[in-house]
């Protein structure tokens, strides 16, 4: 049944007149026998809801004449929220939603579909996709309005380093001096495409790692695309290992950051870990 408890407080009580299920005598002001405006001992239903009951409270969108302001808008809270959960899950959503604001995330986000962002700060890895564990970029497309590009990043058993350009004339590559105590100057290669017209090019030498010199075996002009790679000093990667997950790599990690592991694991000002997107 339902009455008023007390008239001048307005206090409403739902629920059998015997046994009450108070528990507001552990509030502040315990003394009386519920705290607020408000109390029910079984489901409460606002609005329309489904045939069965599935939570304490129980809201709809559609309540005889009344139309909320925002449709299909059934609660509106001003203030903060907390949900706390002792088990299974805190708070399950079916369909979109939109957040205008920081998200402060301190356990593993796991999607199984798209994550988009303009920016991302960290590393940020995949189990999903074809092949699994491909790293994209996913940005506005340059010249057609309303269309998108994807690229992936380029990935090897090395972390290898590389310019391009073009060579003509001399048939002199200079490479940047950058490049000095930061390669190691054994495993550069270079790569040639002639252009306009075919030549016999081939590398002469490549000179204390700071330049390769291109020569034409036929004696005529030079002129071509190039491409010279090389990898980083103190890099030696172990390529494949035996393991469960990558906390099992055998070799030294302290030159790496493995995208969704380092970043969760090596930074204490990380809290976004991104290993099961």
């Amino acid at each position: 049944m339902a009455q008023m408890r007390d008239v001048d407080t307005g206090k409403v009580y739902i629920g059998p007149e015997d046994p009450k299920d108070d528990r507001s005598k552990t509030t502040l002001n315990g003394d009386k026998e519920y705290e607020g405006t408000l109390a029910s001992t079984g489901p409460a239903f606002i609005g329309g809801h489904s045939e069965d009951a599935k939570g304490v409270t129980n809201l709809g969108t559609a309540a005889a004449d009344f139309k909320p302001n925002v449709k299909g808008r059934a609660l509106d809270v001003e203030g903060d929220v907390k949900i706390v959960t002792q088990e299974g899950t805190a708070l399950d959503i079916e369909g979109n939603t939109i957040q205008d604001g920081d998200t402060d995330q301190t356990g593993k986000i796991t999607a199984s579909s798209t994550v988009k962002a303009s920016n991302f700060v960290g590393d940020i890895s995949t189990t999903s996709g074809t092949p699994p564990g491909c790293k994209v970029f996913d940005l506005p497309h340059p010249n057609i309005k309303g269309y998108r590009l994807r690229h992936a990043c380029v990935e090897g058993p090395e972390a290898a380093v590389y310019v391009r350009g073009k060579v003509s004339l001399d048939g002199i590559i200079e490479l940047p001096d950058y490049w000095q105590n930061f390669v190691d100057k054994e495993t550069i290669s270079v790569h040639l495409t002639p252009t306009g017209a075919f030549q016999e090019l081939f590398v002469d030498r490549i000179e204390y790692g700071k330049r390769v010199y291109i020569k034409n075996q036929a004696g005529g002009k030079i002129d071509a695309y190039y491409q010279v790679w090389a990898d980083r000093l103190g890099h030696n990667m172990v390529v494949e290992y035996e393991g469960e997950s990558v906390a099992d790599y055998p070799g030294d990690s302290s030159k790496f950051s493995a995208a969704g592991y380092d970043y969760d694991v090596r930074d204490d000002h990380a809290h976004f870990r991104t290993t099961d997107i």
